[in-house]
């Protein structure tokens, strides 16, 4: 048949015993009329009688149910206080992710995200997940703990619940949300896979930050920086920060293998507060310069005549130059990176209890932390 229309009669084609049987069109109308009749027998209830019989028929829901704490409910709950990030400079420009903190329109990220376009006047544009724009004031940012706050002109946004990151257990369910390669909204599912990783990252070289990171293998890639890492409960309990990678070229950086790094929650609240009260954050020190050449377990006090600072936690302490540091308040020191975060993730006026290594000899001796100057 070359068309739509015919010449000849209309034929609908059965098949009995392997025979052809042709059926004319006023047979076939009368049993389309017929099987039309009984579809709107049943059709027109799932449940009820047909010539004297009762029949059920089973019915589907079009409807998914998307249970409390799911996925789904949490990224629905969460995603509108999460937002993206470009930061505009002279040299270009960096994108990435913050989330709020006060629904008067603080906002929390990372200091790498932000610093190149500070220090060169550059322009901060904060996107809500509902696609509005604002441009953003710097509060206040640290590079120690490479984090930093933002405010917009807006109120009644809808801050994040935060967490506790001291209570996170390796195997804990956790969701990273945030806007890699500029895709924002993006949300990926992992678990915590170790804590307490000594983690070093920054905007420059004169910039580094030393994080007390929590690990997770949820899929974090370049952009996602200063977006939240939440738990099974929807609440925020890191600041996304560092990637590990097998390598990079000059103009490009690889994705995520499995290993990202947050900043715990606790730490970054501590944080926030006092840049958003003084514009500046402090962190705690024990008075010393550590030699980071030294390869080996444990971190080394320099050898140089002004390692320990006169007056200083350690030098009251008792601790001299040479001597290799190997616990910190009971967390074991394999390098002088795992000594620094372990200073940082504590507080200023906290009483600890060292452990080091000084001719051959273990000693112990207990120090009060105070305020770097």
């Amino acid at each position: 048949m070359s068309g739509l229309h015919s010449s000849g009669p209309w034929w609908i084609p059965a098949s009995r015993n392997g025979k052809s049987n042709l059926i004319t069109r006023t047979n076939a109308i009368l049993m389309a009329f017929i099987a039309g009749l009984v579809g709107a027998i049943f059709g027109a209830s799932s449940s009820g009688s047909l010539f004297g019989h009762s029949i059920n028929l089973t019915q589907v829901s079009s409807s998914i149910e998307r249970a409390p704490g799911s996925v789904a409910d949490i990224a629905k709950r969460v995603l509108p206080s999460v937002v993206s990030i470009a930061a505009e400079s002279a040299g270009g420009g960096a994108t990435g992710t913050g989330f709020v903190i006060e629904s008067s329109g603080y906002i929390l990220t990372n200091n790498h995200v932000i610093a190149e376009a500070v220090t060169a006047n550059g322009k901060i544009e904060v996107i809500l997940n509902s696609g509005e724009k604002f441009t953003a004031t710097v509060v206040g940012r640290d590079s120690a703990y490479d984090l930093a706050v933002l405010k917009i002109n807006q109120n009644g946004l809808t801050a994040m619940q935060f967490g506790d990151s001291d209570k996170v257990a390796v195997g804990d369910s956790v969701i990273a949300i945030g806007s890699p390669l500029g895709l924002s909204g993006t949300v990926t599912l992992g678990i915590i896979s170790a804590k307490n990783r000594a983690v070093t990252t920054g905007a420059t070289d004169n910039e580094n930050s030393f994080i007390n990171a929590l690990q997770t293998d949820a899929a974090i890639n370049p952009g996602n920086s200063g977006g939240p890492l939440v738990d099974s409960t929807g609440a925020v309990i890191g600041v996304n920060s560092a990637i590990a990678t097998l390598g990079q070229s000059a103009n490009s950086q690889s994705g995520s293998i499995g290993l990202g790094f947050a900043i715990p929650i606790n730490q970054a609240r501590k944080t926030a507060d006092q840049l958003i009260k003084n514009g500046k954050a402090t962190y705690p020190v024990i008075g010393i310069s550590v030699d980071m050449q030294v390869s080996g377990d444990g971190a080394q006090i320099s050898k140089a005549a002004n390692a320990v600072l006169p007056g200083g936690p350690a030098s009251k302490a008792g601790l001299k130059a040479g001597d290799l540091i190997t616990k910190f308040d009971g967390r074991a020191i394999t390098t002088p990176e795992e000594l620094i975060v372990a200073i940082r993730s504590k507080n200023v006026g906290d009483s600890v209890e060292v452990t080091y290594i000084r001719g051959g000899l273990t000693l112990t001796t207990t120090l009060i932390l105070s305020v770097a100057k």
